[in-house]
């Protein structure tokens, strides 16, 4: 059992206060882990107070704590003199279909759909749901901006130079104490700081690739990636993927034996679009099957650290011992986009990387590099973090809700493990393309489902961000798509 002692102010230390509120933010993330993934029903009673206690080793006010931030959440309610039971109410919507993607290599398609949605830019009059943007106005990111604006005012000017190629060694040392919560044991020299995550993804696909090579990619799949790979003459390979476990090893299996793979391309942990996180034991088995066929893994793990569940999921990479995985990750989704800090654990590819950065882009911008590893050092990071996890946890289950109560009837929706992206699936018929031009004109916007396949399948879902907290203008805007969508789908009827 752990007690807090105070100090002769009468008060409890303020080291001692924030770690028993992470306690019970981790109690609270493990027993909602549990309920989403169906290890305790709706009405079922949850374990008591005391037990918990001696299970965790934690004190009953911290179980207490845990509860009520559940009980807040919607997922717990109390009955007098009975404990806690998950609540009864919790209805959720059907999971996405396994995709069924082409059973062969394809050239990749869907640029025009994809610029479309990254070259908006932020308006006042239009909602847009379809960004991969965190939310960045939370005030735990307050400490970030002043050591940018300290740097700015520093004599030696240290952001104005030029930094080592690997990066700066004080961000490269940050992000290795970092990784150790996703299981990898890395060094600063493992390790190569890039203009974000998509950097990452390009020079670690240049490192281990040729035009022409075939990649296996998860499907739906990040365009950002794919996008890459079309840009470099590769083709891919779409692999059926779960919405709850992820890839199939049993098509990646036959593929690997059928197609000259050169490399797999996944996010394994809190994916986008569809936010699963891959069992461990499945983690291995993809490990296994690299190793017996030969093949590197290019891991994305940008949305790792917002994992709901504590500890966070352990990355492909910490099971490498051949240095065949490429973990590549950044703080675009944890703090800022604007920032453009990324990384990559390269393993046994580390030079052919460091060639790749040096014909790119050469070293990365310096100040942001080293405005978060003073955000990092100072210890900001983890209770940032530990913040937009609760907040976007609760983001997804309002936006659920919202879907739920204004979509067509018959709507499938993804349950995100992670990040702040819904995946949403309508009517096999369903164009959401015509959607997103009808939704324009309405001040909304989303990111249609073909962007996040090849060869275009897809094109009746949609992906929508829920990184905000919930305003009425939100929900407004997804009744609007949801009504929007009902009203085509009607028109459709009518015509057939």
């Amino acid at each position: 059992m752990l007690y807090f002692q105070r100090n002769c102010t009468g008060r409890y230390p303020q080291a001692t206060l924030e770690y028993a509120v992470t306690l019970y933010l981790n109690l609270a993330e493990l027993l909602g882990a549990r309920i989403e993934q169906g290890l305790y029903r709706p009405g079922q009673r949850l374990p008591s107070v005391r037990a918990l206690s001696v299970e965790h080793g934690v004190s009953l006010s911290t179980v207490q704590q845990a509860y009520r931030m559940l009980e807040d959440s919607g997922m717990v309610s109390p009955r007098p003199k009975s404990g806690y039971f998950v609540s009864e109410h919790r209805h959720l919507p059907a999971l996405p279909a396994v995709s069924r993607p082409a059973q062969r290599p394809v050239d990749i398609s869907q640029w025009e759909q994809v610029l479309e949605l990254v070259r908006s830019t932020p308006r006042q009059d239009v909602m847009q749901l379809g960004r991969g943007m965190p939310d960045v106005n939370s005030p735990t990111l307050k400490p970030l901006l002043r050591s940018l604006a300290q740097l700015s005012r520093r004599q030696d000017m240290p952001g104005l130079y030029y930094d080592n190629i690997h990066g700066n060694l004080a961000l490269r040392e940050q992000i290795a104490r970092l990784m150790l919560d996703s299981g990898c044991r890395l060094g600063p020299a493992d390790l190569v700081v890039t203009t974000g995550c998509h950097e990452a993804l390009s020079c670690s696909i240049r490192a281990v690739c040729e035009p022409g090579d075939i990649v296996a990619v998860d499907s739906p799949s990040f365009h950002g990636a794919m996008q890459t790979l079309k840009g470099l003459g590769m083709k891919a390979l779409e692999i059926p993927t779960d919405p709850v476990t992820g890839i199939s090893l049993e098509a990646l299996e036959l593929a690997l034996e059928q197609w000259p793979i050169k490399l797999i391309q996944i996010t394994p942990s809190c994916n986008n679009p569809l936010g699963y996180i891959m069992p461990e034991a499945r983690k291995k088995a993809l490990l296994s099957l690299a190793q017996r066929y030969d093949v590197a893994i290019l891991e994305d793990d940008v949305y790792g650290d917002l994992a709901y569940t504590y500890p966070r999921p352990r990355t492909l990479k910490s099971f490498d011992d051949d240095g065949r995985v490429l973990l590549c990750s950044s703080f675009s989704k944890t703090l800022a986009p604007g920032l453009r800090i990324g990384w990559v654990a390269p393993g046994r590819y580390l030079e052919r990387v460091l060639h790749m950065k040096y014909i790119s882009t050469g070293s990365t911008a310096s100040q942001p590099q080293l405005a978060i590893a003073d955000f990092i050092k100072a210890g900001h990071y983890q209770p940032h973090v530990r913040r937009m996890r609760s907040q976007y946890q609760r983001s997804r289950d309002v936006m659920s809700d919202w879907v739920t109560r204004y979509f067509p009837p018959g709507t499938r929706v993804s349950r995100p493990q992670g990040g702040f992206m819904l995946w949403v699936e309508l009517p096999e018929h369903f164009d959401t393309l015509r959607l997103n031009r009808a939704l324009l004109e309405q001040g909304v916007q989303v990111a249609v489902g073909s962007i996040f396949s090849a060869s275009g399948k897809f094109r009746h879902c949609l992906r929508m961000n829920f990184a905000a907290q919930p305003t009425p203008a939100i929900e407004a805007a997804v009744r609007n798509v949801g009504e929007t969508a009902l009203r085509l789908l009607d028109q459709d009827d009518a015509c057939a």
